[in-house]
């Protein structure tokens, strides 16, 4: 396996981190992760040490105020820093990989910047895999909280609204205590312009999620406390796609290549991409 990395100029300037995992020959097919809130691209590598082997190439990015990445911490302007980042980054790795097929993997706040991008460009890809979408406002935001955190999006826009809870990342503890040591993921408060700017990208997907018809396939933790699992049912039922599947892993929590049943999800996914590459 080689890993490679690198930087690009993404929105006001900013350095974009990226790297990539490759196998020692050609790689058949591209698979590019778009990691969730306050994380980054390297926490990935389960994924990467069980797809590198079989032939991919595993690509990701950190957003911009995310791990290695330049900009405030979990902090955007507007949502589309995310996106335009996204495809700059995709235009990369086709020019690397020309003509072989690209999925796109998004986990988390991913799924709904994945989401966005497969609505805007999903004719450059040949499927999507979608981690508990983070589509749908969380049951313990309430609705004065979202009020206040529009107002706050104008007048204190770097201001901590909502933290994300450790625990409620895996069911393994080693995976937890990771998480929790790792200093290239944030344990700050998420500010109040990306809460107000997720909530437009969520009603967004609400809206148009309609006009996705790619490949898709949605993964989602039957007890994920982070992020509501009717948010990928209601992904999945609002695609227009006909090769569509939903998988919900009951009893597991949010991050689901990270759970102790991630074996079976990871060979989930293969069965899914290997059937797209042998009938594309």
């Amino acid at each position: 396996m080689r890993h490679q990395e690198g930087s690009f100029k993404g929105i006001r300037d900013t350095n974009i981190y990226h790297q990539c995992w490759l196998p020692e020959g050609e790689p058949k097919a591209a698979l590019l992760i778009v990691h969730g809130l306050a994380e980054h691209s390297g926490r990935y590598m389960n994924v990467v040490n069980h797809f590198v082997p079989l032939g991919y190439g595993v690509y990701g990015v950190d957003l911009i105020g995310h791990g290695k990445s330049d900009g405030a911490r979990v902090y955007v302007e507007r949502f589309e820093d995310y996106t335009d980042a996204l495809k700059t980054y995709f235009d990369v790795v086709r020019d690397w990989q020309p003509d072989k097929p690209i999925f796109l993997v998004g986990h988390s706040m991913g799924g709904l910047i994945g989401s966005i991008y497969l609505i805007e460009h999903q004719a450059e890809l040949s499927g999507a895999v979608i981690s508990a979408p983070f589509v749908q406002v969380p049951d313990n935001v309430s609705p004065p909280v979202v009020f206040v955190g529009k107002v706050l999006s104008t007048l204190m826009p770097k201001f901590g609204l909502v933290g994300v809870e450790a625990e409620g990342v895996s069911r393994d503890p080693e995976v937890v205590q990771a998480y929790v040591n790792d200093p290239l993921v944030y344990r700050g408060k998420t500010t109040a312009r990306l809460s107000a700017e997720l909530l437009k990208a969520m009603q967004r997907v609400a809206a148009e999620a309609v006009r996705i018809t790619l490949p898709i396939l949605i993964l989602q933790g039957g007890a994920d406390k982070l992020v509501d699992p009717d948010g990928a049912r209601m992904l999945y039922a609002s695609v227009s796609s006909i090769d569509k599947k939903l998988n919900v892993y009951e009893g597991c929590y949010h991050e689901v290549f990270n759970e102790p049943e991630r074996d079976q999800v990871l060979s989930d996914v293969e069965m899914w991409l290997e059937a797209r590459l042998a009938s594309g």
